[in-house]
């Protein structure tokens, strides 16, 4: 009797385990470079409020004159954010943040070298202006616009946290340096982080999820988007001239402009130096305002959570409101020593600092389609515009009036401006929705 040869069973090679194996997903390391590179971006930019007396001491620059270079260093990095947007999707993100990377080195190492206010104004003013705004907010909504698709209100809660993390990380101990060894030093170190985020940013961060053999996370291939057309700094106009042409665009730019100034352009740039003059030393205002950064984290994404749940424009005549309420207090606060309420203050501003921004995203994303992150890129832009009329407008009333007080009083009522432009955002439907997105997807 044949007998039939037993079936052989099936040889599984190695690759072939390799590859059944539960991998992670390759948007989470885009999104870890992405983090690293605004941490630094927001360490970086946020120097120069503690350089503000040592530069005084040193060269007797006025407030008002040190404070025009942060002034122009804000609105660049607003003004770039469009541009680099559009300018990511010619060259890639990699390409522009590691270029972004070397010209904050740039800009931060030359200031050891300067004598006169003007080249202030060039390094930390132009060149750390370019370079951090090419790894503004409008980074953070090109990323997750194209790696993330499930928990995309989320990651842009943890990518805009950075911004916060990059304070925590940088502004004690730049503070502590410019106090013990000098702002050059203080200088030197931004000089060295920048350029150590340079290998992250080249290993990785991919620019689509096509070029590794992936989709974005949570996405199939039948809810893969078409990328838009690899556009040029003609494409950021473009979008600008359509979003304009809205209701939305004005009212979400508005009070973009409204959030710059009561964040970025005065208490980001003015709340060490206004500790100080009322007997506080600058390390411990510093790191004061680091724990703004811890609060801010937990705030910003708790955010992106109930942006994925809660109407955006709600969210963000809250976020609005409390902010005015917490400036108005502040001139009240300030002592020689961290008193309770100071410590309530600091938490309490802290979790709204850029609680901000996923809302703000994902209503240019619903309402502006694939060219929402550019569109973003130009409501930031005006965010940047109030945060740099702010950082020399607060200057120039201090040096008039010896006091900040009405500077703060002045935060907290437009605040309160804000919180109506966002509440009076239309809600549109579906057939709006597609309106909204037909207008703004043209090449």
């Amino acid at each position: 009797m044949a007998h039939r040869p037993l079936a052989e069973a099936p040889v599984i090679s190695e690759a072939d385990r390799v590859t059944t194996r539960p991998r992670l997903h390759r948007a989470w390391p885009v999104a870890f470079a992405a983090f690293v590179a605004l941490v630094g971006a927001a360490g970086f930019r946020a120097t120069p409020s503690v350089l503000i007396d040592p530069l005084h001491d040193e060269f007797g620059w006025s407030t008002a004159t040190i404070s025009s270079a942060v002034s122009i260093n804000l609105l660049l990095y607003g003004l770039t954010a469009p541009f680099a947007a559009a300018l990511m999707e010619r060259l890639g993100m990699r390409r522009v943040v590691t270029g972004a990377l070397v010209l904050v080195a740039a800009g931060s190492g030359l200031t050891v070298f300067m004598t006169a206010s003007w080249q202030l104004l060039l390094c930390w003013g132009v060149l750390v202006g370019l370079g951090t705004g090419s790894m503004a907010l409008a980074f953070v909504a090109t990323v997750t616009a194209r790696w993330f698709v499930r928990h995309r209100g989320l990651v842009s809660g943890i990518l805009t946290a950075a911004g916060a993390a990059g304070q925590l990380v940088f502004l004690p101990v730049l503070a502590a340096l410019a106090g013990h060894d000098g702002w050059r030093t203080a200088s030197l170190v931004v000089a060295f982080a920048a350029l150590a985020v340079v290998p992250i940013t080249l290993i990785f961060l991919h620019d689509h999820p096509a070029d590794v053999g992936t989709t974005a996370y949570g996405a199939t291939e039948a809810e893969e988007k078409p990328q838009p057309a690899r556009g040029t700094a003609r494409r950021a106009l473009t979008a600008l001239r359509d979003a304009a042409k809205t209701r939305v665009f004005w009212l979400l730019a508005g009070g973009f402009a409204i959030c710059g100034a009561s964040t970025n352009g005065l208490v980001g740039t003015h709340f060490v130096p206004a500790a100080h003059e009322h007997g506080m030393p600058p390390t411990t205002a510093a790191s004061l305002l680091a724990l703004v950064g811890i609060f801010d984290v937990a705030g910003t994404i708790a955010s992106g959570w109930f942006t994925d749940r809660v109407d955006p424009r709600r969210l963000l005549g809250g976020y609005y409101i409390l902010r005015g309420i917490s400036l108005l207090l502040l001139p009240h606060l300030f002592a020689p020593t961290t008193q309770p309420p100071m410590w309530a203050f600091i938490i309490f501003y802290g979790l709204d600092w850029v609680a901000t921004v996923p809302p703000t995203v994902a209503l240019c994303r619903e309402r502006f389609g694939l060219t929402g992150p550019i569109v973003f890129g130009w409501v930031f832009a005006s965010h940047q515009v109030g945060a740099s009329i702010a950082a020399v407008g607060a200057g120039v009333i201090h040096d008039q009036l010896g006091s900040y007080d009405l500077a703060w009083y002045l935060a907290g009522g437009l605040c309160a401006l804000a919180a109506v432009f966002s509440l009076a955002i239309p809600s549109v439907g579906a057939r709006g929705k597609r309106r909204n997105m037909a207008l703004t997807q043209r090449p």
